[in-house]
């Protein structure tokens, strides 16, 4: 594999300028409590120790985090997909959200049918230390998502799909059909991408891709070996022959993150490559790193470059943001190019 220049990556500038995509998916807040260790008190109530919060960073998360990725890497216009609550988190996020360069928020929804999927983040902050994380508060929804909402949200897809450049597809939920991508989704959505086969659409699942209809796959290897299971893939041990036969089935390319191995991306004419992880550089946060993947191979398919670029320029942007300690960073394409510069 021929490795990426500087000038290479900072060559993509005016392409990505003009590329017009879709972030699909479920939209959290990010919001992110910094307690000053040195304000502790004790309360009089319960005698227990009360944190002091100091600050307070609210930023969108999960496929906002995407959406962050792909204004740092400079994309023209972007058109988040999803939904929030009409709360004080859902006001969060939309204000959030529009305030984002280049972000279109035509087709993003806010109904009182849904609470706002928050991430609440307490963070101890020392002197000169790496804030340390407490017990996550999360906000979710526990109902099936109304079938009104599902139907617009797929008006959206088929109102988008002829004038975008790439979409990207984000299914955060742990519950099934309580978010954005329900099974009634992908069914409907189905017959929308067969009548765009030249779209790169890239879809990625925390309960896995299994289900999803034949579209460009990321995943990691847990969810690589559970799919080849279940497609009696006999190359269970074989990493690049899974990929290679998933990419092969779906006729779409196919990517694995390998944590401390890196990259590997297969395409249907057979073809597989792997992109190693950059040296550690200090303490790092994995936080976000695999929506910067995914923002970074949309971005580049999306552009119409090549599998081995996709993959090189996603690997540099991963090594970037777990650098970024204690908040869910992004990587630029002048942070890509410094970070190969350097190293080549």
């Amino acid at each position: 594999m021929t490795s990426l220049t500087a000038d290479q990556v900072l060559a993509l500038q005016d392409h990505y300028a003009s590329l017009r995509l879709a972030v699909v998916g479920d939209f959290t807040l990010d919001r992110y409590l910094e307690i000053d260790t040195t304000k502790s008190e004790v309360s009089i109530e319960t005698g227990k120790e009360v944190h002091n919060v100091t600050r307070i960073r609210s930023q969108p998360g999960a496929a906002g985090t995407i959406l962050n990725n792909l204004v740092a890497l400079g994309v023209g216009e972007l058109f988040p997909v999803g939904f929030c609550g009409q709360d004080g988190e859902g006001f969060e996020l939309l204000r959030a959200l529009k305030n984002t360069p280049g972000v279109n928020m035509e087709h993003f929804l806010q109904t009182p049918d849904r609470v706002t999927f928050t991430y609440t983040k307490p963070l101890l902050i020392r002197d000169e230390t790496i804030p340390e994380e407490l017990n996550r508060l999360d906000f979710k929804n526990w109902t099936p998502t109304p079938r009104e909402i599902v139907d617009q949200l797929v008006a959206s897809i088929t109102a988008l799909a002829p004038t975008v450049d790439g979409i990207m597809i984000l299914d955060q939920i742990d519950l099934a059909d309580t978010g954005v991508v329900t099974q009634a989704f992908l069914e409907q959505t189905k017959p929308v991408f067969d009548r765009h086969p030249a779209l790169p659409v890239m879809a990625d699942s925390r309960r896995g891709l299994d289900g999803f209809p034949p579209l460009i796959f990321k995943m990691n290897l847990d969810e690589l070996a559970r799919l080849s299971q279940r497609a009696d893939n006999p190359d269970q041990t074989n990493p690049g022959a899974q990929a290679k036969s998933l990419s092969q089935r779906n006729r779409k390319p196919a990517f694995i993150t390998l944590s401390a191995d890196g990259i590997l991306g297969a395409e249907p004419d057979g073809s597989i490559e792997q992109s190693p992880i950059h040296p550690l550089r200090g303490p790092i946060d994995i936080v976000g790193a695999g929506d910067s993947v995914s923002a970074n191979l949309i971005a580049a398919y999306a552009a119409g470059l090549p599998m081995t670029t996709a993959i090189q320029l996603a690997n540099a942007a991963a090594s970037i943001v777990i650098h970024k300690v204690g908040t869910t960073g992004t990587a630029s394409l002048h942070e890509i190019a410094d970070l190969l510069g350097h190293e080549n």
